[in-house]
């Protein structure tokens, strides 16, 4: 016989989701209205704004996709690159990878720089790259790669993009709420994003903003944007201001709600208090894994906080301990993509599940279970190791 479905509780603490906020959760629960009811009509002006705050800009198309992440890609790549259009793509990671896929469905020429996977995205190869392809337009990258942990340099890449006259497209995905993202401080002309990270929500929305500039070349396109539900030039109408709203989709509504709320709670936090704490927690986590005898694939100074790349001892099958995790302690850790399959666990501290139990609850778990398996690791003292790190150090210091 059918019946409902149950989740098991789970802590989340692999790439994302992240575990959701129970606020998030009870906003989702309310009376669905209609797509186009003045109050919902509201709440949509209040989410602009508030996506406005997240990613710390005045831009006027700054909306909420209806899909997830992807789509947040695919938005920026279709409604800007045309058949023929020069994009200067830096890849370290699985998604870099991705938005080539993306611009060259559309007709553009990806022009490849190559970083290696752990590694943040080289600024001089960059600017070679543009200095050798000035008839470029674009300038694309990942500024928080999830499938390494790595950071990059956001800020002095897109004064790159300006130095070459390029317009730049930002993958904002994990860093959103996490790290510092400054659109208007960094010149920032497309960026997009996804719920399902450090903002704690549910998947399946994707935030995203473009600068005048980067709606100028929307509105005068020589060609239609190849994509009928993601044309900007469609979805304007609906996600415009005033009250007067042309029908575009049937929006999530239930699920606006929730990245209503989760953004409520952003700026109730602040972001750079939101910042200081992911930094905080990963330090924390960082001295327990160090202590284990777990090592970072990424140099310390490149390290992205809310995804820590962590390196599997030898001999231990990582499937292995991911199913332990999952089935004696409910927790979820990610694995490696890519050329790093295999070669480390990708342990998240997104948003939510951002705390001091996250922290020791996994680094407990994974001292027990990989004692279990026989593995060569510094038994016993993670837990002590973050506690020590906590007791010596303040959030409000970081």
């Amino acid at each position: 016989m059918t019946t409902s479905f149950h989740p098991p509780v789970r802590t989340l603490m692999g790439p994302g989701p992240s575990d959701v906020n129970p606020r998030i959760l009870e906003a989702m629960s309310r009376p669905t209205i209609g797509h186009l009811d003045p109050s919902f009509i509201a709440l949509m002006d209040e989410i602009k704004s508030l996506t406005q705050y997240a990613f710390q800009t005045k831009n006027k198309l700054t909306l909420p996709i209806s899909a997830p992440g992807s789509a947040g890609m695919e938005a920026c790549v279709v409604n800007l690159v045309e058949p023929g259009d020069k994009v200067v793509i830096c890849q370290n990671g699985v998604f870099g990878g991705r938005m080539k896929e993306n611009v060259e469905r559309c007709g553009g020429i990806a022009v490849m720089v190559e970083n290696d996977w752990g590694t943040a995205i080289d600024l001089r190869q960059t600017e070679e790259a543009l200095k050798a392809n000035s008839d470029a337009k674009f300038l694309a990258f990942v500024h928080a790669e999830t499938s390494t942990g790595v950071l990059s340099d956001a800020k002095g890449l897109c004064a790159l993009a300006k130095k070459y006259n390029c317009l730049s497209i930002v993958d904002a995905v994990t860093s959103l709420g996490g790290s510092e993202v400054d659109v208007d401080g960094w010149g920032i002309d497309a960026i997009y994003s996804g719920t399902q990270k450090c903002l704690s929500c549910t998947p399946g929305i994707s935030p995203v903003s473009f600068s005048d500039k980067a709606v100028d070349i929307i509105v005068n396109r020589k060609t239609k944007v190849q994509s009928w539900f993601l044309d900007m030039n469609l979805v304007m109408g609906y996600w415009g201001e005033g009250a007067k709203r042309a029908y575009h989709h049937t929006a999530p509504i239930n699920a606006l709600y929730a990245l209503h709320e989760a953004l409520v709670i952003l700026k109730e936090e602040g972001l750079e208090n939101s910042w200081a704490r992911h930094q905080y927690h990963h330090k924390a986590l960082a001295t327990g894994l160090e202590a284990m005898g777990l090592a970072f694939i990424v140099p310390e100074a490149d390290r992205l906080p809310q995804l820590n790349a962590a390196t599997i001892p030898e001999g231990i099958d990582e499937a292995a301990v991911r199913k332990a995790l999952l089935e004696q302690y409910n927790l979820e850790i990610g694995a490696g993509l890519g050329s790093l399959a295999g070669k480390v666990w990708r342990i998240g501290l997104m948003g939510f599940a951002c705390n001091k139990k996250n922290v020791l609850l996994c680094l407990g778990a994974l001292d027990s279970v990989l004692s279990q398996m026989g593995a060569s690791i510094q038994t016993g003292i993670a837990v002590t190791a973050a506690n020590q790190y906590y007791t010596q150090e303040s959030l409000s210091r970081i």
